[in-house]
């Protein structure tokens, strides 16, 4: 008996690591296998009959989710194309959801509107992970990738919202004006107090200089923006969004430049541990939701998860091929970018959480479960390992842009380096030596990027990341100085529109890596 628990453990991390090497070596997505093996976990005597309560996966796994994919937005892009953004992401996911709350009603006689429309809110929102991977991994148009982004972030609070109507209407009568009314006073509640937590948290990081410090800031900073929003009945989700967002596009962030390496590992890791733990989860109880459905003919069952799916996949595929079309604010959409959009609907953790947040007493909860479980594998394995082909086939891609933006970006900053190097020379703050070493490192990493703009065959990654490793090591001011001036100028290229966010955060974090690398190996 003792055990059970360490075995329990074991079994769990074994279910968490196993699947990631797994999907590689197959080349499937790893939520596909995560489920499996976490079934197979819930055998185990310690964790058989487990339940994790409504409210934990609420609490603990939305907030840092929902934080870090809105603190990862890129601001100016989805700006440009916040009108495509805002129809997949409001109207789609609205229309999925009261969609899916018809269907699913109709093919189960009894079940009340608020369950169905429960399960409508949890289906209805995308998860880019698998389809920016995809898009990202085959080249695809950066476009795509910031719309499924932003589509993503704010799907997120449109299906929350719906699903706090949705348990309203569980626990009493909701009428139309009420649910107006509701939803007005929280959605302007949760973005006032989401304002408001990025105001206060940009002042305290203020006070913290250790990368020990300012990391658990920002982990607390989602919990901080998600559960008062909540006790206060106001949109948790927006708030944190928000608070995100706001943090997100601030140049300091809440990780000063010394910790962000450590921070962007931190986060990743935890993104990656929280997504996994809740397809684990819901392996390790699918066993019970089984159970609880078996009574149900098998034709019912199979009838309205292909339902729920028909109207998940087609109802997008329509949207997109329609409803975007006529689109013409900036630039308009190509068909072809349209199918893309349109077959990357994945579902995924958010949807997972939503479910699994489902009241233990609402009626036909095993059965909302196990169809929302049926629609997030059927669109990760075949919508996520598809996705690949359908680019080929399509042509959609523009790798050779990428390059060039890329290495016009290092020559910008390369420069920016020069110039202020010249500066500092030139008011005799570093030594005529001193400033023709570094000049000359500096030269060589330029003619470097400009072989790459001549011909577009190098490789523009990481260019002279080494170049300096024979420069002494103890101008550490003049480094510091040399590195601010390419960040300077790395933000100004942003706000010019010269560069997209993902080049940006490619050579900040380069940037970052050999301030840590240089500064420190020098201190």
């Amino acid at each position: 008996m003792g055990d059970q628990p360490f075995l329990a453990i074991l079994a769990f991390g074994v279910a968490l690591l196993v699947p990631g090497v797994l999907s590689k070596r197959l080349n499937v997505p790893g939520p596909i296998l995560l489920v499996p093996f976490g079934a197979i976990v819930g055998f185990l005597p310690a964790l058989h009959g487990l339940h994790v309560q409504p409210e934990v996966v609420l609490n603990v796994f939305l907030p840092p989710l929902i934080y870090r994919a809105a603190f990862l937005t890129a601001p100016r892009e989805s700006r440009q194309d916040a009108l495509p953004i805002t129809i997949l992401a409001v109207g789609l996911t609205s229309a999925t959801a009261l969609c899916v709350m018809v269907a699913v009603g109709f093919a189960v006689p009894g079940l009340p509107w608020a369950a169905a429309l429960a399960l409508g809110a949890a289906i209805a929102p995308t998860d880019p992970v698998a389809a920016t991977s995809v898009l990202q991994r085959v080249g695809a148009p950066r476009r795509l990738v910031t719309i499924l982004e932003g589509e993503s972030l704010l799907n997120d609070g449109v299906a929350l919202t719906l699903f706090g109507l949705a348990l309203s209407g569980l626990s009493g009568e909701v009428t139309v004006a009420d649910g107006v009314i509701e939803l007005l006073r929280v959605v302007c509640g949760g973005i006032l107090y989401g304002l408001a937590v990025a105001w206060v948290i940009g002042k305290v990081r203020r006070v913290f200089h250790d990368a020990g410090s300012q990391i658990v800031l920002s982990l607390l900073t989602p919990f901080v923006a998600y559960l008062p929003a909540e006790h206060f009945e106001v949109s948790g989700v927006l708030a944190t969004i928000v608070t995100g967002f706001v943090l997100g596009i601030s140049p300091q962030g809440v990780l000063q430049p010394a910790s962000r390496l450590s921070g962007q590992v931190f986060w990743r890791v935890l993104s990656h541990l929280l997504e996994s733990t809740l397809f684990v989860l819901l392996g390790v109880q699918i066993m019970d939701v089984f159970h609880e459905v078996r009574d149900l003919p098998w034709t019912q069952l199979a009838l309205t998860a292909l339902v729920a799916m028909a109207v998940v996949i087609v109802l997008r595929l329509a949207w997109t091929a329609l409803v975007l079309a006529p689109v013409r604010l900036g630039r308009p959409i190509e068909r072809r970018q349209r199918l893309v959009l349109g077959w990357a609907g994945m579902r995924g953790a958010i949807t997972l959480a939503i479910a699994l947040s489902i009241p233990l007493d609402a009626p036909n909860r095993a059965l909302l479960i196990f169809l929302a479980a049926c629609v997030v594998l059927v669109t990760l394995g075949v919508q996520a390992t598809t996705l690949a082909p359908v680019l080929r086939r399509l042509g959609v891609g523009e790798p050779q842009e990428e390059v060039q933006e890329d290495a016009t970006a290092r020559e910008a900053l390369l420069e920016a380096a020069l110039a202020r190097l010249d500066e500092l020379a030139a008011d005799d703050k570093v030594d005529d030596r001193t400033a023709e070493v570094f000049r000359q490192l500096f030269e060589l990493r330029l003619d470097r990027v400009r072989e790459v703009l001549g011909d577009l065959d190098g490789d523009g990654d990481g260019e002279g990341a080494d170049a300096d490793a024979g420069a002494e090591s103890h101008h550490v001011g003049l480094r510091r100085e040399l590195i601010r001036a390419q960040r300077d100028k790395l933000r100004h290229l942003y706000r010019k529109g010269v560069i997209g966010a993902d080049t940006m955060r490619k050579l900040d974090h380069e940037l970052d890596v050999e301030e840590r690398r240089r500064v420190s190996g020098g201190a």
